[in-house]
């Protein structure tokens, strides 16, 4: 198909842009905060602010969300329809496939009521698709501002076990968590602090973002989410919100002790999802053989990972050609976004 491609990730917290050129390079990536659960003119803005942006109109659009899930909607047919319908509002519905899963592309036209659980929160299975083309046998760990999807192919086919978010809850494969908006008290309830094991606060005081802000592991360029307390996102006022999950007067003489609680809980995060990662080790047949392929924001966990495990680390970046220089935000940071522009317009 010899057309230039957007491809799209609505998600309920951020919008991902990836273009494509007429021979399958990514010409930019983009990343912008919605919060798509306030309402649906939230996207309309960020979709015409993306639009303004970048030259879209003479592009074919694939499609990918998860945004349907958010609880503006009363369900994920509500979701699907209206995200459908606002993409399809700036542009023209004609030039808009939307991804169903194993079932390809669908035409807006051709959308019925039925399909919007193959549509619905299918973004992983694009990206994953787009791997198995890639590489034989790999784990693929797309770890994100909100979640971490961990993935097995073999032999260059998917080796999933859950379609919906309730079968990939249920085997693993959809673990709830992720380096920016996941509340710390998600990840611990329990924590070691000044020398002593102790309870926390079971208080939405602070996110994973503060805990890498403070271990330097966070790019400013993904840190696009709301704070806690609405309060800028220093290091100093990061540190301060995770003082509060332990009763302890904040002093910013402490920042050791601080740097050292952030570290603490950063490694109770990635063992979370190295556990994860090893549930669905345990099911391959080629163990040996596997690769694991990171993707998403939070990536540098699944990198240490790899090393951890003894797999051999490959960036997801490392499966694309690109015509671009190194960017703030990448393809990986926008996986699902690159993969349905790649798979639409038969790149893949």
């Amino acid at each position: 198909m010899n057309k230039q491609i957007a491809g799209w990730d609505i998600g309920g917290a951020h919008v991902k842009l990836a273009l494509l050129d007429e021979s399958g390079h990514i010409q930019a990536v983009a990343q912008q905060a919605c919060p798509l659960w306030k309402g649906v003119d939230h996207l309309q803005r960020t979709l015409a602010d993306l639009a303004g942006q970048f030259k879209l109109q003479d592009r074919l659009h694939a499609v990918t969300m998860t945004g349907e899930l958010v609880d503006c909607f009363s369900s994920r047919e509500q979701g699907v329809t209206a995200i459908v319908q606002a993409v399809c509002e700036h542009f023209s519905a004609g030039q808009v496939s939307v991804f169903a899963g194993l079932r390809g592309f669908l035409p807006v036209a051709q959308i019925k009521p039925i399909d919007s659980m193959d549509i619905a929160s299918a973004n992983w299975l694009a990206s994953l698709v787009l791997v198995a083309k890639q590489l034989p046998n790999t784990l693929f760990v797309d770890i994100g501002s909100t979640t971490t999807d961990i993935l097995l192919v073999e032999n260059y086919q998917l080796n999933v076990q859950g379609f919906t978010d309730y079968q990939r809850l249920v085997s693993g494969e959809l673990v709830y968590t992720g380096i920016i908006r996941t509340a710390v008290m998600a990840i611990a309830q329990e924590a070691e602090f000044n020398g002593q094991q102790m309870g926390l606060m079971a208080e939405y005081f602070a996110t994973m973002a503060d805990v890498y802000r403070v271990t330097g592991d966070l790019n400013e360029a993904h840190d696009q989410s709301d704070t806690a307390d609405g309060a800028e996102k220093s290091v100093m006022a990061s540190a301060r919100r995770l003082s509060r999950l332990t009763g302890y007067e904040f002093n910013e003489s402490d920042h050791a002790l601080w740097l050292a609680f952030a570290s603490h809980l950063k490694a109770k995060q990635k063992h979370k999802i190295s556990q994860a990662c090893v549930r669905q080790l345990q099911r391959a047949q080629t163990r040996s053989a596997i690769k694991l392929v990171g993707a998403g924001v939070g990536r540098f966990l699944a990198r240490d990972i790899a090393a951890d495990l003894g797999v051999d680390y490959l960036d997801f970046t490392d499966l694309l050609p690109s015509s671009t220089k190194a960017e703030a935000i990448d393809a990986a940071d926008c996986a699902p976004a690159v993969a349905v522009a790649y798979l639409a317009g038969g790149f893949g």
